[in-house]
């Protein structure tokens, strides 16, 4: 999701897809010369919502299927399934290049001095995490933190992916000092670790959360309003 485009659909971003496409449809008129098609601004927090929505909706089926007696394993498997799959978007959030227009080199002005090439994001993310974390680097972080409930799943979705785009320019300044080639330096380490570490966070909140909210009354449907 390139977050720096957001402010021009307007003070809050609309919790509904098609909302939001429109939204981008009209801020494209105002700006002509800016690609605003949501093929190119993203759309990470409506897909995350509406994975998170089916994960609960499964969960909620679990609860009435048990208290039925009745078999639990196929929607087991469903709940499996979308937690995995939530799990892939929640994660994405986590990894600062995922939330900008300058997602694989830098662009525009570049008074720094940072990479340009192509290749920052897959030696970021790939390369060096694979060389140099592993699992045990992060559980400590995670469990540093304890579960919550998310008082609104879409809000704190879209803080996290905020907070991660605040971190789009150090990324640049570590790569810029060889800090994601080989080993690394220690504040790359570290740094990627605390990405990982939040993205497993957002992760497991999410999950505890569609836990805890399943088991709330599911108002009745009555057709579009």
């Amino acid at each position: 999701m390139d977050m720096e485009y957001l402010d021009l659909v307007g003070p809050a971003l609309p919790k509904k897809r098609y909302d939001f496409l429109r939204a981008l449809a009209k801020a494209q008129a105002v700006h002509p010369e800016m690609q605003l098609q949501p093929e190119v601004v993203g759309l990470l927090p409506y897909v995350t919502e509406e994975v998170w929505q089916r994960l609960r909706n499964s969960m909620h089926e679990y609860r009435k299927l048990q208290a039925a007696g009745e078999d639990t394993r196929p929607v087991e498997t469903a709940i499996l399934f979308y937690a995995a799959w939530l799990g892939h978007y929640a994660a994405d959030g986590s990894q600062p290049l995922h939330t900008t227009t300058r997602y694989n080199g830098w662009t525009g002005p570049n008074p720094n001095g940072y990479t340009t090439e192509h290749k920052i994001h897959s030696a970021f993310e790939s390369l060096y995490v694979s060389a140099n974390i592993k699992p045990s680097d992060i559980a400590p972080l995670v469990a540093s933190a304890p579960p919550k409930v998310l008082n609104d799943e879409w809000t704190d979705f879209l803080a996290y992916l905020r907070d991660t785009s605040t971190q789009v320019e150090k990324v640049y300044q570590l790569e810029k000092v060889g800090g994601f080639r080989g080993a690394g330096t220690p504040e790359a380490k570290s740094f990627t670790e605390e990405r990982l570490a939040a993205g497993a966070i957002e992760l497991r909140d999410m999950i505890y959360t569609a836990w805890v909210r399943s088991g709330d009354p599911v108002e009745e449907y009555h057709g579009p309003k």
